[in-house]
């Protein structure tokens, strides 16, 4: 008959669940089987250094929470004392936009484009006659002296003007737009376009040539301002648009026909001739040359053609542009 063993239990009990904690009841590694392990020392008994970190530490982080907490008080005290972003809405804009500008109005784009122009611009008489010294004089007939326009080109004091303004003339005279007088030249001058270019003889200070812009953009509809000075007065302004381009013109007296024309109906009359028709951006696009005449009053009927300021420019010798 087999003799059966007496099974060997340990009298001590199974080891605690891990999430116990660290101070569960361990047993000792020179513990023998039969033999029960010493229970787990006091946590007030153990030393300093093993006691876990935030029980030996708990008054220093409690004072630290409570020195956020009060500082964070303090932060929000702070934020709500201060005056809150007043919010602008777009009605609000619009009306101080709108009191601004009845304040101050802005100029009108016409007045900005002869602004860019004006100091460009010059008053041409041909005198017919060797004795006329070119002043003004009421016993003057207008028959003995050709009036027209003429616009700064360069700095040297060439100067564009019509052809037919100085054509026959026994001596020119220019007036400057700061009233500056000078005796000028024709150089040269494009009998197909009606132009001639003059150079004056003496130049004011204050001289500025008048920016010119090709007219490859240029499309009717374009706003533009005429400058001159209409039957000796001037300088003067008249706006309207560009009517149409590539126009063709013959005058009642002529015998060759003007071709590739800018057609404008900003208001032109006699006197008018050789001055600039100028862009929106103070841009010089062409030099006015004729108004058609259905009629023998030579006054303006909403029709003008002007040179493209291409044909202009080569006439006094600058590269196109």
């Amino acid at each position: 008959m087999a003799i059966r063993k007496t099974p060997l239990y340990s009298s001590s009990r199974r080891s605690a669940p891990a999430a116990v904690g660290a101070n569960s009841a361990k047993v000792s590694a020179s513990a023998q089987p039969g033999e029960v392990a010493a229970p787990p020392a006091p946590e007030a008994a153990l030393p300093a250094a093993r006691r876990p970190f935030f029980k030996r530490h708990a008054p220093a982080i409690a004072w630290s929470g409570i020195g956020a907490l009060l500082a964070m008080a303090v932060m929000l005290t702070a934020l709500g004392l201060q005056p809150r972003q007043r919010v602008i809405t777009q009605a609000q804009i619009d009306a101080a936009v709108r009191h601004s500008l009845e304040k101050e109005p802005l100029p009108s784009p016409a007045t900005k484009a002869y602004e860019g122009v004006a100091r460009s611009v010059v008053r041409v008489v041909g005198l017919m006659d060797d004795d006329d010294d070119g002043k003004e004089r009421p016993d003057k007939r207008a028959m003995d002296r050709s009036l027209g326009t003429g616009v700064v080109i360069k700095d040297d004091g060439t100067i564009l003007t019509n052809l037919h303004v100085v054509w026959g003339a026994k001596r020119v005279r220019v007036t400057f737009a700061n009233g500056h007088e000078s005796d000028a030249q024709m150089v040269g001058a494009q009998p197909e376009n009606d132009l001639a270019v003059l150079k004056a003889k003496s130049l004011p200070d204050d001289l500025e040539p008048a920016t010119m812009r090709s007219t490859g953009d240029l499309a009717p509809g374009d706003q533009v301002i005429a400058v001159g000075h209409p039957f000796g007065i001037g300088p003067s302004v008249s706006a309207g648009v560009v009517s149409g381009l590539g126009r063709e013109f013959r005058a009642p007296e002529g015998q060759n026909s003007l071709t590739n024309l800018i057609q404008f109906d900003a208001a032109a009359n006699p006197g008018n001739s050789g001055g600039p028709l100028v862009t929106m951006d103070g841009y010089v696009v062409g030099i006015v040359t004729a108004i058609l005449n259905p009629n023998e009053q030579r006054t303006f009927v909403g029709i003008g053609f002007a040179v493209p300021i291409e044909n202009a420019a080569g006439a006094a010798g600058l590269a196109p542009f």
